[in-house]
C-alpha cells in the first residue's frame, strides 16, 4: 500500500520482464499466405514499422469502408502487441485511413492481418493487389494490474477533458 494523497492506495503493477533495449534486434515469426507478395520489410533502417501490402485489388468509394486481406500471419511475442497503422501518404493525398486506428493486434492472434481501410476523401481511390495499404509497428505492452480505488490523486488537468486546454 502507498499514499496518494490522503488515501491509501495500492500501487499499479507494471511487469516489463527482460525486454529488449532500444536497438535490440526482435524476430517476429511470420506466414506469407500469398508468396507472391513481399516478405515484410521497412522502408529505412530505424523505421518503426514495416509495410502492410493488400492482397486484393479494392476500390473505396468517398465514404466506404472495408476490410483489406493483407497474405500475412505473425506471431507476436508475448508482452507485446501489433499496431495497424495508416499510411501518411495515402491519408494526406487520398484521405485514406484506418477505421479503428490504430488496430490491435494481440500477440495470442495466428489468423491473417486485415486492414479495415475507410476513405474519408471525396474521390474513389483503387489499391491493386500489392500495394502498400498500412504499416504493422510492434510495441512494448506492460503487464498492468488494475486497482480500483475510492479517489484518483488530484492533478493540474484534474478532469478537463476535450478542449479543456483553450483553442
Amino acid at each position: 500500500m502507498s499514499r496518494c494523497g490522503t488515501h491509501r492506495v495500492n500501487p499499479l503493477t507494471v511487469a516489463w520482464s527482460s525486454r529488449p533495449m532500444p536497438h535490440d534486434t526482435m524476430q517476429i515469426n511470420f506466414v506469407r499466405l500469398d508468396s507472391k507478395l513481399p516478405v515484410p520489410t521497412t522502408a529505412h533502417i530505424g523505421d518503426a514499422a514495416v509495410d502492410l501490402h493488400s492482397r486484393v485489388d479494392v476500390v473505396l468509394e468517398p465514404g466506404a469502408r472495408t476490410a483489406v486481406p493483407t497474405g500475412l500471419a505473425v506471431a507476436i511475442p508475448e508482452g507485446y502487441a501489433g499496431f495497424v497503422l495508416p499510411r501518411s501518404g495515402h491519408a494526406m493525398r487520398s484521405g485514406i485511413g484506418v477505421v479503428n486506428g490504430p488496430g490491435l493486434i494481440d500477440p495470442g492472434y495466428r489468423g491473417e492481418i486485415n486492414v479495415l481501410l475507410i476513405n474519408h476523401g471525396s474521390e474513389l481511390v483503387k489499391f491493386e493487389r500489392g500495394s502498400r495499404i498500412a504499416q504493422l509497428s510492434i510495441v512494448p505492452m506492460p503487464v498492468v494490474e488494475w486497482v480500483e480505488v475510492d479517489d484518483l490523486d488530484e492533478t493540474q488537468r484534474g478532469t478537463g477533458g476535450f478542449g479543456s486546454t483553450g483553442s
